[in-house]
């Protein structure tokens, strides 16, 4: 049975624990072994950068025994995925394992982010002046050129992996 890492920021809701129970059994649904971040127990003695550390080192690992990867890549305290989770996707690529990302917003990053369209020119800025990547992608070209990008649900994203696997 192939293992996902389930990458995202789910770790952060209030049920994080709970939802990693319901993300495990939509991965045995569909004939996986989900790997969620928070199935390791951190030393109840480790503290502020010990523990991080700690916390980092057993991400890493689950990221080494997954065979795939589903990163959630809905935005997260903004308009962009969180970024650790951004993270986690760059070093499963380079690691060479398959990853797929999931979202539910479609429209291309010049409909997403609040900008304007430059007089004279064809980039658009955001409201501090910085270009909005303009390539039809609803992702930041490193995550939608690297991975496999489901609209939708992780269930969907889940169902698209066990039908290419």
């Amino acid at each position: 049975m192939k293992s996902v890492y389930l990458a995202g920021f789910d770790v952060f809701r209030p049920d994080a624990r709970e939802w990693g129970e319901t993300l495990k059994d939509l991965c045995s649904k569909y004939g996986f072994n989900g790997l969620y971040p928070l199935d390791n127990e951190a030393p109840r003695s480790l503290t502020g950068a010990e523990l991080a550390l700690w916390i980092y080192r057993a991400n890493i690992a689950l990221i080494h025994k997954a065979d795939m990867m589903a990163a959630n890549m809905n935005a997260f305290r903004g308009a962009e995925p969180d970024s650790g989770t951004a993270f986690e996707v760059g070093y499963a690529v380079a690691l060479g394992k398959p990853v797929w990302a999931y979202t539910d917003d479609s429209r291309p990053l010049v409909q997403q982010i609040p900008g304007i369209r430059q007089p004279g020119g064809p980039a658009y800025t955001d409201t501090q002046g910085y270009t909005i990547e303009d390539f039809g992608l609803n992702l930041n070209l490193m995550i939608a050129c690297s991975s496999q990008v489901i609209i939708g649900t992780v269930e969907d994203c889940l169902g698209e992996m066990a039908a290419h696997a």
